[in-house]
C-alpha cells in the first residue's frame, strides 16, 4: 500500500486512468468513530493530469494507506475476451480519446458477436440486438446518443471531428452497462442459483 506523503504513488490514476500518475497533496483532515476509538488521517491528492481529486486514509499519519477512494476501474471477469481486453485497454487509454472511443467500440462489437450478432454496422447489430430482445430498447437508444462510430477516427476523415473526452467516457460507459447486461448479471444470478441449491448444513 502507498504511504500518505506528500505525492500518493498509484499504478494509475483512477479518473483517467493514465500510467505512473503525478498525484500531489492538497489538503490533510482527521476523523474519529463515536466513540474515539478508532481515529483516521486522512489527505486528499489531486491529478496533475487530469485534476480529479482523490481521497486516502491511515491509521497514523503518514502512514500506509488504509482507504483509497476511488478505486481504479477493472473489468469485471465475466465479460469474454477479446471484449473484456478491449474494454480494459478502453478505460487506460481515456487521456487519448480517439484510441478510447475505437476500443470500446471494439468492445462492444466483440461482445456482440459472442452473441452471434455479425451481420451489418455496429448499429445496425444493436437494433437487431433490442428487436430480439437481448438487450432493450433504451439501451439501443442510448448506443445511438453515444459516439460508437470508430470509423470516423480511425480512417481520419477531414470533415470528422476527432472525439472528445466526454465521447471517449461516455462510450466506455455504454460499453461497461452493455458488458454488465449481457454477462455480468447472468454470472451472478447463476452463481445465486447454485449457491441457493446446495444443501444446508444442519446441527
Amino acid at each position: 500500500m502507498p504511504k500518505l506523503i506528500s505525492q500518493l504513488e498509484l499504478d494509475k490514476c483512477p479518473h483517467c486512468n493514465v500510467d505512473k500518475p503525478s498525484i500531489h497533496h492538497a489538503a490533510s483532515f482527521a476523523t474519529s468513530d463515536n466513540s474515539g476509538s478508532l481515529t483516521r488521517y486522512w489527505k486528499v491528492y489531486r491529478c496533475i493530469r487530469c485534476g480529479g481529486a482523490i481521497t486516502a486514509s491511515s491509521l497514523i499519519e503518514d502512514g500506509d494507506s488504509y482507504e483509497i477512494f476511488p478505486q481504479s476501474k477493472q473489468v469485471d471477469e465475466a465479460i469474454p475476451e477479446p471484449a473484456k481486453a478491449y474494454l480494459q485497454q478502453a478505460l487506460d487509454s481515456q487521456h487519448a480519446p480517439a484510441g478510447a472511443v475505437m476500443l470500446a467500440a471494439s468492445s462492444i462489437d466483440a461482445m456482440l458477436k459472442n452473441k452471434s450478432y455479425r451481420e451489418g454496422t455496429l448499429y445496425s447489430r444493436i437494433n437487431k440486438a433490442a428487436e430480439n430482445h437481448l438487450i432493450t430498447s433504451e439501451m439501443a437508444k442510448w448506443a445511438h446518443n453515444v459516439r460508437l462510430d470508430a470509423n470516423e477516427p480511425r480512417h481520419a476523415d477531414e470533415d470528422a471531428s476527432l472525439p472528445s473526452a466526454d465521447d471517449a467516457r461516455r462510450s466506455i460507459d455504454f460499453a461497461i452497462a452493455l458488458g454488465e447486461f449481457l454477462f455480468v448479471l447472468p454470472s451472478k444470478v447463476s452463481r445465486g442459483l447454485k449457491d441457493s441449491e446446495k444443501p444446508k448444513e444442519t446441527g
